[in-house]
């Protein structure tokens, strides 16, 4: 069983039995935009979200980032699975690896963001979720719905912290505007 998270909800993400997470994916789907066309007919327009991963040190300082251009971290913790440029298919869309107990002990957060490179805004697209799922049972902790509407074309979706000997995540669902990561750090910065 999953949490439905709201803006600002926290959960730790220890497991049931006491023990700590090792790797988690964070999964990020939508469905395209249907636009309605000549004569009623509808058709399908390719909607190109993208799922970021935004590594910062105790001090707020960017270490490192994954997203389509940068598959995978420096350091190999983190690896993104590819980019999805149209929504189409089942479940998760694109999606992003952590492992971590390969982060070097200088990430203290991670911030997964949603930018909508094609432009569309989030009034247009529809499904969109994203999902903490414990990679060794493939169980979903966490999911939270992005289907909030707007002329915005990004949100700061969640962060992942270090707490003592374990990791705690944070809903934040702050709608931003930009295409990709870097437009959306000044906005991001303000939830460290």
């Amino acid at each position: 069983m999953s949490v439905s998270l709201s803006k600002g909800q926290k959960v730790s993400l220890a497991k049931p039995d006491g023990g700590a997470l090792t790797r988690v994916r964070m999964g990020l789907g939508w469905d395209p935009v249907v636009k309605r066309g000549l004569f009623g007919r509808s058709k399908t327009q390719p909607t190109d979200l993208d799922a970021s991963c935004l590594l910062f040190d105790a001090s707020g300082n960017l270490v490192d980032a994954v997203w389509f251009r940068q598959l995978r971290s420096k350091d190999g913790a983190v690896q993104h699975t590819g980019d999805n440029l149209t929504g189409d298919g089942e479940g998760d869309d694109e999606s992003i690896r952590v492992d971590l107990t390969a982060l070097p002990g200088n990430v203290a957060q991670l911030v997964f963001t949603v930018n909508s490179f094609s432009g569309q805004d989030f009034s247009q697209i529809a499904g969109a979720f994203c999902r903490l799922v414990d990679e060794s049972t493939g169980r979903e902790l966490a999911r939270y719905d992005l289907s909030g509407s707007g002329p915005h074309t990004a949100q700061i979706m969640a962060k992942v912290s270090r707490e003592g000997s374990g990791w705690s995540m944070t809903a934040i669902g702050a709608t931003a505007t930009g295409r990709t990561f870097q437009h959306l750090l000044p906005v991001v910065t303000q939830y460290l």
